[in-house]
């Protein structure tokens, strides 16, 4: 079994945002306690709904915002470096280790810069090469990889497509040989026939070099396809993790089961069978009390109201955050919940002497409506 590249533990990422003039500053925590491994020469993928903490999650994971309170470790077997009090030197040569594929690849390069000047922009910063020609060939080989002509090294990124555009982002994150690379929706901007083009290369390049990925992302059957981990992040918290054809096949958490019962089919008479998700995704700055998810879930009990569900082990490397994943089948329906009984409160006797007071006989009543007839 691997060992892990990076190990979190209790990782949170808080900000704090602007107040009224007299009241206390409110506390946005876009990440909260996260626990999770990424192994090394893996595809660990991140998959949750907009505003859900992935990004500022990776984002930590390079160094590039500060952590407030836990632990992240990075070890690649050469060097091994804590993540929450990584500055200076160290940071620099992090920075060769670890770098970012950004989601946008028209806002991501510079228009003034040619292609070459933008692979070769990470070699002249960090100091890898030590002659021009030894940078230029360095900028050949990774473009090599990535499929793309010498000829498009002298070019302008105007004159591409979003395709080539992305394999150029993806040759500058790859050019300074890293060991770890999170891709931030790195084809979620792009056509169905280019998805697949882009997601082959970063699966070839992974298995030429070993590099560990994190993939982020919303497209669940993207993530089915390209990783062999994922974990499912909801409000700033992780609540479930699993071998991807473990989540897959049988979910453990109400949340990743409405997900997956939302990836569309290829079949046209296959209408689906979609869970809908009542309401938004609550504010990060005030989560409600216990599961943060029990004020959408189907399956709510009033313990998930009262008491927050800790990410525990299910065996076989899946882990969730419910308190019911054992016992319920979040895959079927909701089951019916328990009807309320109301409290039977025994009468005194006074009480009982007062109401046979007010009740009228039988046969009042009975002669009232025959005069009644007799009109």
């Amino acid at each position: 079994m691997n060992k892990p590249l990076i190990t979190v533990r209790n990782l949170s990422v808080h900000y704090r945002l602007r107040g009224s003039l007299f009241g206390p500053r409110p506390i946005l925590k876009a990440v909260d306690n996260v626990d999770l491994e990424v192994r090394r020469g893996g595809f660990f993928g991140l998959v949750g709904e907009s505003g859900s903490g992935k990004t500022t999650l990776g984002r930590a994971l390079l160094k590039a915002t500060d952590i407030t309170s836990g632990e992240a470790v990075f070890n690649d077997g050469e060097v091994e470096y804590d993540l929450t009090t990584l500055n200076g030197p160290h940071l620099k040569d992090y920075r060769k280790r670890a770098q970012l594929i950004f989601q946008d690849p028209y806002a991501s390069l510079s228009p003034r810069m040619t292609v070459r000047d933008i692979i070769a922009e990470p070699l002249e910063v960090l100091g890898l090469t030590k002659s021009r020609d030894e940078t230029n060939q360095r900028v050949r080989e990774i473009a090599a990889k990535c499929r793309l002509n010498l000829e498009h090294l002298r070019r302008f990124p105007h004159a591409f497509s979003g395709g080539q555009r992305q394999r150029i982002a993806i040759a500058r994150a790859l050019v300074s040989s890293p060991r770890f690379v999170v891709a931030d929706e790195s084809v979620a901007a792009l056509d169905v026939s280019i998805q697949a083009d882009v997601l082959n290369l970063l699966q070839g390049i992974q298995r030429d070099t070993g590099i560990s990925f994190l993939f982020i992302s919303h497209d669940l059957s993207v993530v089915a396809h390209v990783c062999d981990h994922v974990a499912v992040m909801y409000l700033g918290r992780l609540v479930e993790t699993a071998p991807t054809r473990k989540l897959f096949s049988n979910p453990r958490h109400p949340y990743t089961s409405a997900l997956l019962s939302a990836i569309p089919s290829l079949d046209p008479d296959d209408r689906g069978d979609a869970q809908k998700l009542e309401g938004e995704i609550p504010s990060p700055t005030n989560p409600p009390s216990g599961c943060a998810f029990h004020t959408r879930c189907r399956f709510v009990r009033d313990r998930c109201r009262a008491e927050v569900p800790m990410l525990r082990d299910l065996g076989d490397g899946a882990k969730a955050a419910c308190h019911f994943a054992e016992e319920f089948d979040f895959i079927g329906p909701a089951p019916e919940k328990p009807a309320a009984r109301r409290p039977v409160r025994a009468k005194t006797p006074a009480k009982r002497a007062a109401v046979a007071k007010t009740r009228k006989p039988a046969s009042s009543t009975g002669s009232k409506n025959v005069r009644r007839k007799s009109r």
